[in-house]
Order: C-alpha cells, then structure tokens, then sequence
C-alpha cells in the first residue's frame, strides 16, 4: 500500500528515518515527505538544544553509516588511559572517563574537548581544579568528584600521597588534585603542630617494692613526615607507648627515696630515653615531666609520721640546744658578778625594776635603804 507521510523539523531538531531497520536518511531544519510502499519506516525525533546525542547503539550508527551522520554528529572517543572535558560554548558540561565513547549533535553551540594523557601525569592542573570548585553547585559536581581527588592541605600540615599504597610525595600547604581512573589516590594529611600528650594512672612498683601510682606528660612534634608515615602507623599511639615503657624502666631501677628525693633527674633520664627512640622514627618529644607521684594510703600515712618524727627530733635538738646556751650565758653571768660588787648591786637594781612592775602598790619604811636590803637582798644574810 502505497504511503505518504509529511514530516516536519523544526530548527531546534533532527531525525533519523529508518526504512526497514535500516538507517536511510537524516532530516535537518525543513518540511519532507516520506513514502512508503511495503518498507517499514520509523522516525526517531531528537532535540538538539540538548547536544549530546543519546542512543543506546550509537557506536554502531557511527561505524555502520559514517558518511550519513558525520555531517551531523561529532564523535568523542578517550582510550584507557585518556580522560576527556567537554565544553559547551567554553563552558564545562560533561567529564568523560577512561574508554569513554560519546557523541555530540554539530550546531551553532561551540563543542570543545579537552583530553588528558594520564601516562604524562596524574596531577590535576590547576585550572581544572578552579573548575572543580566553580562547579560545586551544579550538577557536574558528582562527575567530578568521581573524576578528581581533591585534598586540601592546610598551614602547619604536610600531606602524604599515596597511590595504589605506594607513597609518591609529601606535600605541603595548598589544594591538590589526581585523576581517580585507574588508580587509587589517597592523601593524608598530617599535623606538624606542637601537640600534648599523657600517660595517666600508670601503676609501678620501685625498686625497693613500693607501689606508685604516676601521671606523665610531655609534647611531641612530626619532624620528618616521610619517615613517620613509613615507618609509625598511629603517631600518637607510638609516643604514648614509648613513654609508657621509658617511664616504667626509669622508676623500676629507682627506690621510693631516690625518687622523691631527685624528680627533676628522673624527668630528664626519661626525656633522654624518650628522645632516643622517637629521633629514629620522625618525631620529636620536647617538656617531658611527671606531674603526679601518688602513693598508697598506707604508705602516705607511714611517711607522714616519719616526717614527724624527724621534725620532732628537728625541734628537740633546737630547743636543747638552746636551753644549754641559756644556762651557759646565766652561769658566765654569775662568775661576773662573783667578785664584782658593782655588778651585784645592778642586778639588785634590774630584778628591783622587774618585780616593780608587777606590784600595784608598795609600802616604803626606813628609806631607799629599806627597800634596797628588805625587799631584795642577793647578798648573804649575815652580811
């Protein structure tokens, strides 16, 4: 039966006819007329404002009728070891990864592509970078983000960059970007700041079998980022360990006495210890001092009383020793006074004004002479 069908394409359009299957033409902006007499035909109608041309065998359209589509069709092809931008009138539009294959309606939009040989580098430039962050909001963000690694390292920090587990490079301060196809990028990003660290509430017996229970800190530092990531795991974790056993060795090799006695040396032996592992490793460990020393209640309470007992025999001594330079200056005192009438007389006087001053009245008979012989007499009676 013999068909006659009108089709009509707008500007903003193209179609594809197929008779039998088959591709046969492709309509542009205009009005056609399709016959048919026993051929199957179909019309496919697509819109060009959307550029990409989408079709499931396009691959094979592009191979099977080249001539008929390239006149109207661009084709984007990356290889392995490729990864494609793709700008649409010098704006970003699409990411096309590795052994990508895509094609594109030719209009009036200017189609840009941008390739990137991932043998030459695996770095991002930082132009795509500022394109990565310029196109957060949109909906690029996820293509990229699938496409790119971004790590942003900060002042006072080094970033370690491994790829397929293998380090690469240290990096310092600033915004990175690396092509995720076919490699695993990872960066971690290590604090080169001073930082504290304590090891509370470790239990240690000293030499002599005392048990204390002891608080330490100090600060340490990453020095050589490269060597630490190579070489320490967790940073934290191996400084806290290695002042728990340096602290351990030092107390353990010290009597209770020694401990108390020095605490300023026992912080710098420790320190030196301390010191003397982590250099190896990377890391520096500065101000390392105990803060507690807490002993058991019934060894606070024997010391206690020994501290006493010693401040008591402190005071014993002193006040003898004092007692023994009272009765020493009396005694000189007398043999003074022993051959010295002049000097009798004036002790007569002092110990007069003294007992004086504690008496509220005083009867006076027969004179000065009176009071001097009658109320205070040192010398002998009989005299």
């Amino acid at each position: 039966m013999l068909g006659i069908n009108k089709v009509k394409v707008a500007d903003n359009e193209r179609v594809l006819v197929y008779r039998n299957k088959n591709l046969n033409r492709v309509l542009t902006a205009g009005q056609y007329w399709i016959t048919s007499l026993i051929d199957q035909v179909l019309v496919e109608r697509y819109d060009i404002t959307d550029i990409k041309f989408e079709h499931s065998k396009n691959k094979y359209l592009m191979s099977q009728y080249a001539e008929k589509l390239s006149k109207v069709i661009e084709v984007v092809e990356t290889s392995d070891q490729e990864v494609a931008l793709v700008y649409v009138d010098n704006k970003l539009s699409e990411v096309l990864k590795t052994g990508s294959y895509a094609t594109y309606w030719k209009t009036n939009q200017t189609l840009r592509i941008e390739k990137f040989d991932l043998t030459e580098g695996k770095q991002v430039s930082k132009k795509v970078i500022s394109l990565m962050q310029g196109n957060a909001k949109l909906g690029l963000a996820k293509k990229l983000q699938d496409a790119i690694y971004l790590a942003q390292v900060g002042t006072q920090e080094k970033g370690l960059l491994t790829i397929n587990g293998k380090v690469m490079q240290i990096l310092d301060t600033g915004t990175y970007g690396y092509w995720r196809y076919n490699q695993n990028v990872a960066v971690k990003i290590m604090d080169m700041k001073l930082q504290g660290i304590e090891v509370s509430g470790q239990e240690i017996l000293t030499k002599d079998r005392v048990s204390l229970r002891i608080n330490l800190s100090a600060n340490y530092q990453v020095d050589d980022a490269m060597t630490v990531v190579t070489k320490v795991n967790d940073v934290m974790d191996f400084v806290y360990k290695t002042m728990q056993l340096a602290l351990r060795e030092s107390v353990g090799t010290k009597t209770l006495d020694e401990l108390l006695a020095n605490k300023s040396a026992l912080n710098d032996v420790i320190e030196t210890d301390i010191q003397n592992v982590v250099k190896e490793y990377g890391v520096i460990v500065k101000n390392v001092g105990l803060k507690d020393i807490i002993l058991p209640g019934e060894m606070k309470e024997i010391l206690n009383q020994v501290v006493q007992a010693q401040k008591a025999a402190e005071a014993n001594l002193i006040k003898r020793r004092e007692e023994t330079a009272a009765t020493r200056s009396l005694y000189n005192t007398a043999k003074m006074m022993e051959n010295n009438a002049t000097l009798m007389r004036l002790k007569e006087l002092e110990t007069l004004e003294k007992v004086t001053q504690k008496i509220d009245k005083i009867n006076v008979y027969d004179g000065l002479n009176g009071v001097l012989n009658g109320l205070v007499s040192i010398s002998d009676k009989t005299n």
